[in-house]
């Protein structure tokens, strides 16, 4: 069974929407993010974005069951203890917020955002569906919308100030009960 372009953007869209939110909250949370780091936020999220279908088709059918159980429950402790990680720091008078860019946040992020991707990938394999196309498309629309959220986060944050911290960690909790409870 093929899928129709338009399905497959659409698709993609709203697998990207968890990578925006996110990108959108590191946007303004994040502000001496450089524009090397920013591409990075957007290649780890379209990477993993693209990935995961094709760890799901692979996985196919033998372990389905067993994963799509638990995929919710990861997504949702990595994204809450960032979460609950961002409030705190903002909390903490003793302590300055952090604003540094560190590869084990963002491929957690990442993998965080792109579970319900991999659930994808294992309905690919049970309908028999073609696997690169989509997959490509998926990855680079999670990369653009990374980028765009970056940068419409960046400028909010410049506009309302430091409060987003604690935003952004309440977003990112949101987005995991989202997943757990598969809204």
């Amino acid at each position: 069974m093929e899928m129709n372009l338009l399905s497959i953007i659409f698709l993609a869209i709203a697998l990207a929407m968890d990578a925006f939110s996110v990108s959108l909250t590191k946007g303004f949370t994040q502000k001496k993010l450089t524009k090397i780091q920013i591409l990075l936020y957007g290649l780890f999220f379209g990477f993993f974005q693209f990935m995961m279908p094709v760890i799901g088709y692979i996985c196919g059918t033998t372990i389905a069951g067993y994963v799509s159980s638990i995929a919710p429950w990861i997504a949702f402790i990595l994204l809450l203890l960032i979460g609950l990680n961002m409030i705190k720091e903002s909390l903490d008078d003793d302590e300055e917020i952090t604003d540094i860019f560190t590869f084990k946040e963002v491929t957690l992020l990442a993998i965080a955002t792109s579970i319900d991707a991999f659930a994808v990938g294992l309905s690919f394999a049970m309908l028999n569906t073609s696997l690169w196309i989509p997959c490509i498309i998926i990855g680079i629309v999670a990369f653009l919308f990374s980028l765009v959220g970056i940068y419409l986060g960046k400028k909010l944050g410049d506009y309302f100030g430091d409060k987003f911290q604690i935003l952004g960690g309440i977003i990112l909790i949101i987005i995991g009960f989202k997943i757990l409870l598969g809204f």
